[in-house]
């Protein structure tokens, strides 16, 4: 058979269960049968007449069968049968099964459940459609939408440099008084009330020329002081960075700021931008071949050479901003105050590293020199003037000892973090910022980027060098490499240890960390570069479609000029000039408002007699409130902090003629109303931390701005440092240093810088929205703008959330937005629209233009950029072919 297997042929008895099989009890046999007999018994006998085991002979079995009594020894046991346990096999289980009839019975049931319930269902919508078809429904309470949804959107932010008209000839289609006809309208139709659109195409002009901003006469550029010098992009000094360009006037019916003052600010406000004038000089609208960014290379470009008319393009290519903004500090160095020595330069970037002079000992002494503002560039091999500093002469002006400037200087800090999208529309941006505040100012101001690790276990930038400057590479454009400064969480939380912390939005969110200690970084930052006197707080998603250098110095000019009389007061309102009146006028109300108090929703029942809260008094007037002079300190005096050096005003409020505060520098600069937290509905308003507040103190008087921009100094940066490092104080980013300035008696004001607004509000209305606080302030009330009503100002250009920038800046930029705009709105005017809505613009009216406006926040712009192909160099032609 060979493979087969014996089981097979096994027959079929075989394989059947056999019957337990049992052994036969031990003999035990005399000891004289047992020497003297050959006789085998077996241990085995047959059972119930089957056959034994087959190894047992058959003789065996006969003679055992004929076995006696007698024969076996009286001393052997008797025992019963009992089965063999080596051979018998276990009992097979089963599980127990229902009966056949339960079985029956349960799917009944369950067939029945399901017929049951789909009857069900089918009842409940034939109700319901029933109770819809009579109305009898239940009425849950419906949450209206906000009123500003119902208000009309302005159509005219969207016109095109065909449309420009001088700004004094200019009707703005908003705001419009009440007793005015609606926007563009004649005089005939003024007096039947019926309302005219914008103007057609058969007005629309060709694109005038730009001009260059350097020209405009209330520019604040040092273009033309001869005091200081005129700073490159190269080392040889000859590349120079073209001027941005403006247009004169406005598009017609351009909507007027609604917040805010360009006159207060000495503000221009009788131009406009356009994206070539504003971004062309720094390598939007030219090809990346060439140097530029590869974007801008769309849509309505008529006049867009001009940009670079009398200053050829710029190769972005090889710039290193670092080394830029060390060799402009470096040929004004004598205008400022000394560099405050330091035995180790800080990580990152520092102004005053050597590398400078080291590069300037190593150049031919030949070679161009520092050029003044207004002198043209050196052509190299051109000899120098023997006026004119040559390299080898400016290296021993630095380093020879001589007498210094003192002016102050100021660090322009940008908080960004290591996984940044970097897009070109982020490139162009800082390098506007760099050349027209570090370059153009000579030196005065220093852009630094403040990088944050997100996951400093994975990038150990604390523990190796190496790690340090390749996360830097890995995370930041090249150009702007040399400027970047690292920070993290868990360096904050080494550097300000025992801080109780309140956990006020969670665990996911310290006290440490980017949400609620950025601040911490900024401190910090302070304190590693002294030669700084004043620190701008920036923010990667800010834009100022005007020249920076002229915002942010009359921004700080009028600051210093304002008196401290009243100033608290006047930063916790918003201004707005058709409702408020002139700047005087303003401040006169503020005043009134805080002295004799205000009626509002907080206090309408207060004369009331029986209601709860009613004044004892039935006649009693609104309250008013105490004005801020002086420090504001916390309630328990183991609180104060250093109070020997806070200011102290130098008579009492009503002795005071607007005087005190005059001339002086502010401490703080914020970009939004500096409102009182307590009461109003803000959920971070009570995120401060340190302070006693047992025995009924309560927290301490505060004060907060929204968006973290502003400019603060290092007076006011090194005691928020010290306080919290040493007193255990601290507060959520956009309130501590507002409540630092207020605790301490420093300086700060809001500047009132212009806002526009994308809907028709009511003027009267809108200020009572804003101003709707405690007596007409914007905070201090559960009516306060700020917190759950700050929904009303996503229409703003300039609050944390606010929607309408973004989409203002885009459309700006040429891009679509909501399908609107774009390549083909700026070319082709399309006759069906009617120009009524936003969606309905005719178009055709070239590219936008815009006033010099700040937006926040602008995010995510993705611009087309070109192609990028690889180009070979073209055969020179054969003569002879």
């Amino acid at each position: 058979m060979g493979f087969i297997s014996r089981n097979i042929l096994r027959s079929r008895d075989a394989r059947c269960p056999k019957l337990p099989l049992y052994r036969a009890p031990m003999r035990t046999q005399s000891p004289t049968k047992e020497r003297y007999s050959d006789v085998d018994y077996s241990d085995d006998d047959s059972d119930d007449g089957e056959s034994t085991d087959s190894s047992i002979p058959s003789s065996a079995s006969s003679r055992d069968s004929r076995q006696t009594s007698s024969s076996v020894s009286s001393s052997a046991p008797i025992l019963s049968k009992k089965p063999a346990m080596a051979t018998r096999r276990p009992p097979r289980r089963y599980l127990y099964r229902l009966p056949n009839k339960v079985i029956r019975y349960l799917c009944l049931g369950m067939v029945s459940t399901m017929i049951i319930f789909i009857f069900s269902l089918v009842r409940a919508s034939q109700i319901e459609n029933k109770r819809l078809a009579e109305g009898n429904l239940d009425k849950k309470p419906i949450i209206a939408p906000p009123p500003w949804e119902s208000f009309e959107f302005l159509t005219r932010y969207y016109g095109g440099v065909r449309t420009l008209v001088p700004f004094v000839e200019n009707v703005p289609q908003y705001p419009r008084f009440e007793d005015e006809a609606p926007y563009n309208a004649t005089k005939s139709s003024r007096e039947s009330g019926k309302r005219e659109v914008a103007p057609r195409h058969s007005s629309f002009q060709a694109v005038p020329a730009s001009k260059s901003f350097a020209d405009y006469p209330g520019s604040t550029l040092p273009g033309n002081n001869k005091e200081t010098h005129e700073c490159f992009l190269d080392e040889e000094n000859t590349v120079r960075i073209p001027p941005i360009r403006y247009l004169e006037g406005r598009p017609t019916g351009f909507p007027d700021n609604i917040l805010g003052s360009y006159e207060l600010l000495s503000l221009p406000e009788d131009i406009c931008f356009d994206r070539y004038g504003r971004y062309g000089p720094y390598g939007y609208g030219y090809s990346a071949r060439t140097g530029g960014l590869g974007v801008g290379e769309h849509g309505e470009q008529e006049g867009s050479e001009h940009v670079w008319e009398s200053v050829k393009k710029v190769d972005w290519r090889k710039v290193n901003w670092a080394d830029v903004q060390r060799r402009c500090y470096k040929a004004n160095a004598d205008l400022y105050k000394p560099l405050t020595s330091r035995d180790a330069p800080p990580r990152g970037f520092y102004i005053g590293a050597p590398a400078v002079v080291a590069k300037l000992e190593a150049r031919d002494a030949a070679e161009p020199g520092i050029v003044k503002s207004g002198e043209p560039a050196k052509t190299p091999g051109e000899a120098p003037s023997p006026d004119e500093k040559t390299p080898s002469t400016l290296k021993t002006d630095l380093t020879a000892k001589k007498p210094q400037g003192d002016k102050s200087r100021t660090a322009i800090v940008l908080r960004c973090w290591d996984e940044f999208a970097w897009g070109e529309e982020d490139v162009m941006n800082l390098r506007a910022l760099i050349s027209e505040m570090s370059l153009a100012s000579g030196g005065r101001y220093d852009i630094h980027l403040l990088v944050q690790v997100r996951n400093d276990a994975k990038h150990p930038v604390w523990a190796d060098d190496e790690a340090y400057r390749n996360r830097i590479k890995d995370s930041i454009p090249e150009e702007f490499q040399g400027m970047a400064t690292l920070w993290s969480e868990t360096q904050m939380l080494a550097v300000y240890q025992g801080l109780h912390d309140l956990w006020i939005r969670g665990p996911d969110l310290p006290v440490h960390g980017s949400y609620r200690g950025l601040q911490m970084a900024m401190q910090h930052f302070a304190s590693n570069h002294p030669e700084y006197d004043y620190f701008w707080q920036w923010e990667m998603d800010i834009r100022y479609t005007g020249h920076y250098y002229d915002l942010l110095t009359k921004m700080e000019g009028w600051a210093k000029e304002q008196p401290r009389k009243g100033l608290w007061e006047r930063n916790a309102r918003f201004y707005m000039p058709y409702v408020h009146g002139s700047w005087e006028d303003f401040k006169q109300m503020a005043r009134v408002q805080t002295e004799q108090g205000t009626i509002s929703p907080e206090n309408i029942w207060e004369k009331v007699p029986g209601i709860k809260g009613a004044a004892k008094d039935p006649h009693q007037a609104p309250r008013g409130e105490e004005s801020v002079w002086g420090p504001m300190r916390a309630a328990d005096q183991g609180d104060w902090f250093e109070p020997e050096n806070d200011t102290v005003p130098p008579t009492v409020y009503e002795r005071d003629k607007y005087t005190w505060g005059v001339g002086e520098e502010a401490d703080l600069i914020t970009l939004n109303p500096i409102f009182d937290p307590q009461g109003t509905t803000w959920k971070l308003g009570d995120d401060i931390t340190g302070f006693n507040e047992s025995d009924g103190k309560g927290k301490p008087p505060r004060r907060a701005q929204i968006i973290t921009a502003s400019r603060m100094s290092r007076t006011l940066l090194m005691t928020m440092h010290r306080e919290t490092a040493f007193r255990k104080h601290h507060a959520f980013p956009e309130m501590w240093p507002a409540t630092v300035a207020l605790h301490h008696g420093y300086k700060a004001v809001f500047a009132p810088h212009p806002i526009f607004v994308d809907r028709e509000w009511p003027t009267e209305y809108m200020a009572r929205v804003l101003n709707g606080g405690r007596n007409g302030a914007s905070g201090g009330a559960r009516t306060s703008v700020f917190g759950a009503r700050e929904h009303n100002l996503m229409g703003l250009t300039w609050f944390y959330n606010a929607g309408f920038s973004g989409n203002l800046y885009r459309r700006w930029l040429g891009l679509r937005v909501n399908n609107d705009g774009g390549e083909a709105f700026e070319l082709d005017v399309d006759p069906s629209m009617n120009d009524t809505s936003v969606g309905t613009m005719s178009g055709g009216e070239g590219r936008m233009c815009l006033p010099p406006v700040l937006l926040h926040p602008v995010k995510d712009i993705d611009l087309p950029v070109e192609e990028q192909k690889e180009y070979a160099p073209e055969a020179p032609s054969d003569p002879s072919a």
